[in-house]
């Protein structure tokens, strides 16, 4: 999970950005990543792809990440904006605001995927990275967890579309809802399952 880190600090790079994002296939919400620095020391938590561990470890993890790292940044786009310039563009420029909002800033980027994103830093795509790189790893924590809450914060305000279950994906349950009640304020208009509501 050091190959990439490793070989990078060999070409003189020290402050070294996993990037990557969460929320790319649900039909509500924000699209959510993270930028994350971690020091050449740490300690072995089992960081790994936020998909592959459960929610209880994600959350321990979330917070080791933010103890040990060495900096931190998160990008969110909204669903207006995901509708407008469609899903891929949004992540792409919710890793750029990530890494805009990350201090220090970094000198490298490793990004999540095969798409480079619009920051004027040397930087690399790995398809599937956050089972290749730790940093993108750890990025991937940090977008995951962020973007659970946030949903589990929606469903506060919007209690029929069972946020805090599902977090927006298309489940059996979610796409019942939508047909019952409409969509929501954080519904993604441009999607397939809800589109098919918007008169």
């Amino acid at each position: 999970m050091w190959s990439f880190e490793k070989q990078l600090c060999m070409e003189g790079y020290h402050r070294i950005a996993g990037v990557d994002e969460a929320g790319r296939g649900p039909l509500a919400g924000p699209v959510v990543s993270a930028a994350v620095i971690l020091p050449s020391l740490l300690p072995e938590f089992g960081i790994f792809d936020s998909k592959k561990i459960s929610p209880k470890k994600r959350e321990y993890l979330y917070y080791k990440i933010y103890e040990y790292s060495l900096g931190i940044g998160i990008g969110i786009v909204d669903p207006v904006e995901i509708d407008r310039i469609n899903i891929l563009q949004a992540s792409l420029l919710s890793m750029s605001i990530a890494v805009d909002n990350l201090l220090p800033q970094p000198d490298y980027l490793l990004i999540d995927g095969k798409f480079k994103i619009y920051y004027n830093l040397p930087q690399k795509t790995i398809v599937r990275g956050d089972s290749l790189s730790i940093s993108i790893a750890a990025a991937s924590i940090i977008a995951k967890v962020t973007r659970d809450r946030l949903m589990i914060r929606y469903h506060d305000d919007y209690p029929s579309y069972g946020f805090i279950k599902h977090k927006g994906y298309p489940t059996k349950i979610h796409k019942e809802a939508i047909k019952k009640y409409g969509y929501c304020p954080i519904h993604r208009l441009s999607f397939k399952g809800v589109k098919e509501h918007v008169k």
